[in-house]
């Protein structure tokens, strides 16, 4: 399977089974053209070829593009075939849970419209439909307990303090870090913590804190002010803009503008968002990520499909600029843009993705464990609780079996191994099968491979 497109001035040919990235010049594009997904390996150049393209190219110029195709398809960088289909089918995964999720608060103090846990519920948004709570410091401790016991041989071990908002609950926080680090000393683990939040709270206690035991922070905002007020917003209905930036910009400064990153999301209401992706950028910020909402249709501010051409065109446009500011020395890193085309992760992971379920989990305040922080309030979801140190092992293995090659949708897309079949809870929350993925997240994320190669070709001229 091949993927071929114009974009940034380049003919680019992606070949979805090797991996590789191919910049053509235009009779050797055309030539690709066409031959489409079935290539003629006929010693040689094919008359139907010649006959084609004699009226753009001298047939001198379509023999030598066809030459270069056929060198390409023999030295299995063109057209090669799947590899992995058959190695799929006997993946025996023996996940141990290497990563997870704490819920230090399920409680906010801002009230975004486009909060998924429970902006619509009486409680509000950051309660996931539940009675706000908080973790306890005991709970967080069975928690650490539970992974360092369910981690096997696995050395490192991620911890995300997620929420709500984590910094209302922050003497938890620092108590369960401190008794982390002490057994991981204990039982030989290294573990990094992360850590979301709105901002609000930020204080240079809680930076100093932080940048001595966080390994990554992610910093919650949508761009430009009158994009980010208009969504993220006290229980006043007043904006966050204002007191957040300086304390943002205070944090990213102290950590060397590395090892964060200010995260956002773009709605209906802000289809234009590489403006909010360039004002965070002007703002100072090096490392940015702007997310699409993933929300039900009948929400005002919900993605569409009639959406999806102004989304293509705005990538496009940001990908343009990205590689100019980059170029000029003014740029910064935004996530969907950033590819390794030199190696990029390992095949378990590029046919199954991010590991919900199996080797990583979340945990709410009273101790449940769920796949991951969005399937946490659905029942049928539940997988034990690190109280007792129950986890459901018939769940596990259904999230542990899933991968590119028991979903359907997937089996003809080109950007399969980038996004390794998409958000499993985002499948079962719009189509109730984690093997069914979510439409639209699918075009933008092939948006979104078409920019990143792209980007990667210019900046490599």
């Amino acid at each position: 399977m091949i993927h071929y497109y114009k974009q940034l001035d380049h003919n680019i040919v992606l070949d979805v089974y090797s991996g590789a990235v191919h910049i053509l010049d235009d009779v050797a594009y055309a030539a690709l053209e066409h031959f489409g997904q079935q290539f003629d390996t006929s010693d040689t150049c094919p008359t139907s070829l010649i006959s084609a393209l004699s009226g753009r190219y001298t047939q001198e110029q379509i023999q030598g593009a066809y030459a270069e195709i056929r060198e390409l398809v023999q030295n299995d960088l063109l057209y090669t075939d799947d590899a992995y289909a058959e190695y799929a089918k006997g993946l025996e995964k023996r996940s141990v849970v290497k990563a997870m999720c704490l819920h230090i608060a399920h409680d906010c103090n801002l009230r975004c419209k486009y909060c998924f846990a429970g902006a619509d519920s009486e409680q509000g948004a950051g309660s996931y439909e539940g009675a706000r709570s908080k973790m306890s410091a005991e709970v967080g401790k069975k928690a650490i307990d539970f992974v360092i016991a369910h981690s096997g041989n696995r050395k490192n071990i991620e911890i995300d303090y997620f929420g709500g908002e984590p910094l209302i609950n922050f003497g938890a926080v620092k108590e369960i870090t401190a008794y982390a680090e002490e057994q991981g000393v204990i039982h030989g683990k290294t573990f990094r913590f992360t850590i979301t939040t709105n901002g609000l709270l930020l204080d240079d206690d809680k930076m100093a804190y932080i940048n001595e035991h966080m390994s990554n922070v992610v910093l919650s905002i949508d761009g430009t002010k009158a994009v980010n007020d208009a969504m993220r917003v006290r229980a006043d209905g007043s904006g966050c803009y204002d007191t957040i930036v300086p304390k943002f910009l205070k944090l990213a400064e102290s950590r060397g503008q590395d090892n964060y990153y200010v995260r956002g999301t773009f709605t209906a209401h802000n289809l234009d968002f590489a403006k909010d992706v360039l004002h965070l950028a002007d703002l100072g910020f090096e490392q940015t990520s702007v997310e699409p909402v993933v929300a039900a249709d009948a929400e005002p501010y919900a993605l569409l499909p009639e959406h999806l051409p102004q989304i293509y065109a705005e990538y496009e446009t940001l990908a343009a600029k990205y590689v100019n500011r980059r170029k000029s020395g003014n740029g910064f890193n935004f996530f969907h843009f950033m590819v390794d085309l030199e190696q990029g992760p390992c095949v378990i992971k590029r046919l199954s993705g991010c590991g919900s379920g199996h080797e990583y989990v979340a945990v709410t305040p009273d101790g449940d464990i769920y796949p991951c922080h969005q399937f946490v309030g659905k029942e049928e979801f539940k997988m034990g609780s690190v109280l007792d140190n129950r986890f459901d092992e018939d769940i596990k293995q259904i999230f542990q079996k899933s991968n590119v090659y028991t979903k359907p949708d997937c089996q003809a897309c080109f950007a399969k191994f980038y996004c390794s079949g998409g958000c499993p809870a985002n499948a079962y929350n719009f189509n109730g099968d984690i093997d069914k993925p979510y439409a639209i997240a699918c075009d933008m994320e092939r948006k979104r491979v078409e920019c990143a190669v792209a980007i990667a070709a210019a900046l490599a001229d």
